[in-house]
């Protein structure tokens, strides 16, 4: 039986987390090279030069942003005297309504 203990020693075979981290830059070359760019580092110290395992930065690229999500998401209407009650297309909200969240705000 295998046990995964969070926040404990991480593994040596497991991938870095700039691989899916969405301020990382990735370069690889030919003969295995590889330079990593963190876009949430000041330009002079970007470079990552080891594989990261914990970075309190990280945003995962496969997940959809704050404001990816609000783009898709359906506006859920209670006002009849405007417009029928229920769920509506966010473009259908003017924008003067809309009440946009920030992605610092669920970081």
């Amino acid at each position: 039986m295998r046990f995964k203990i969070y926040g404990g020693t991480a593994r040596d075979d497991e991938p870095s987390l700039c691989l899916s981290c969405r301020h990382a830059t990735i370069i690889r070359g030919r003969n295995l090279h590889e330079i990593v760019d963190c876009g949430r580092l000041s330009q002079d110290d970007s470079r990552i030069t080891f594989p990261v395992t914990f970075c309190s930065g990280y945003s995962d690229r496969r997940q959809p942003t704050v404001f990816q999500m609000e783009q898709i998401a359906w506006v859920l209407r209670s006002d009849a005297t405007k417009k029928p009650i229920g769920f509506h297309p966010p473009k259908s909200q003017s924008s003067d309504r809309r009440f946009l969240l920030d992605d610092d705000d669920w970081s």
